[in-house]
């Protein structure tokens, strides 16, 4: 199938890799990097990609079954639920430790070179483009 152009040659090969049901976490620069997670760095190769190119660029590469983001997050940035509705349906919404419990089960960590409110954002993926 066409792809529709991911970011950088890391980011498809590490998205190639992913399986059915595996946690990819999007985030900022300042998220800590979890111990034996492959971490996609694209403020370091890629520019400083914006959170949302990320999101959409992710959203044209994988199949995401569900998206969970912070319940703070989305009651502080109305339009950072409304880009996730948009693309995946309604995200489910966690606190901030709950989410960041969550994202210990993640696969992949994918880290922006914007500094965001969307603090992180949770996908779990069906089966890979």
């Amino acid at each position: 199938m066409k792809r529709t152009g991911i970011l950088n040659a890391d980011l498809s090969g590490a998205i190639g890799r992913l399986g059915h049901t595996d946690l990819v976490v999007v985030g900022d620069c300042g998220l800590p990097r979890p111990h034996g997670v492959p971490v996609i760095d694209l403020a370091v190769t890629f520019g400083v990609p914006s959170f949302e190119a990320v999101v959409r660029a992710l959203a044209g590469e994988i199949v995401v079954e569900k998206a969970w983001v912070a319940t703070e997050t989305a009651d502080a940035n109305p339009a950072a639920q409304e880009l996730l509705e948009s693309l995946f349906g309604e995200p489910e919404t966690l606190s901030h430790e709950e989410l960041k419990k969550k994202s210990g089960d993640a696969v992949l960590l994918v880290r922006t070179g914007e500094a965001t409110p969307f603090a992180n954002v949770i996908l779990r993926c069906g089966v890979p483009f």
